[in-house]
């Protein structure tokens, strides 16, 4: 009897985890593909949406490393000016500000980790990309060059 009674609390506590983690990987936003068009050409990007305020508030924050080919994707309901900043981000971050056809409009580079220095879009806008510091310049990225994403209307 003892056996069958800890075998099948194991089983629950095996599924809490496993639901635990359905649930994160979730609220975290999924991975999905984007493609970065710029001069140098298609880049693609695997992207995590922040489209809730939990999710774009947390951001990526805590995080020790991105990998080189992913991004986070910031999805605002309308175009409006957004301001970021790095309190508790530890990676260094190049913000892509983006219009509502995903047109780049602003690129803030190299946002220092931990800092409290206000990152201001400087005009509105509907989404905005966070990639690893120096992405955008190895990417040849600049305004007005295009994100492409199931989210962004074209």
């Amino acid at each position: 009897m003892s056996f069958r009674r800890g075998w099948v609390r194991g089983a629950i506590a095996a599924l809490i985890v496993a639901f635990g983690a359905v649930v994160f990987a979730f609220a975290a936003g999924a991975d999905s593909k984007a493609i970065l068009k710029t001069a140098s050409g298609e880049h693609a990007i695997s992207v995590e949406v922040a489209d809730t305020p939990e999710t774009r508030a947390t951001g990526l924050m805590f995080r020790e490393s991105m990998p080189d080919d992913h991004g986070m994707l910031f999805v605002f309901d309308e175009p409006r000016p957004v301001t970021f900043w790095m309190k508790n981000t530890l990676i260094p971050l190049d913000m892509l500000f983006l219009d509502d056809h995903g047109v780049i409009t602003r690129i803030a580079a190299n946002a220092q980790p931990l800092s409290l220095s206000l990152i201001d879009s400087e005009g509105p806008v509907r989404f905005v990309l966070e990639l690893n510091g120096g992405a955008a310049a190895r990417l040849k990225a600049q305004p007005g060059d295009r994100l492409i994403h199931e989210r962004i209307e074209p």
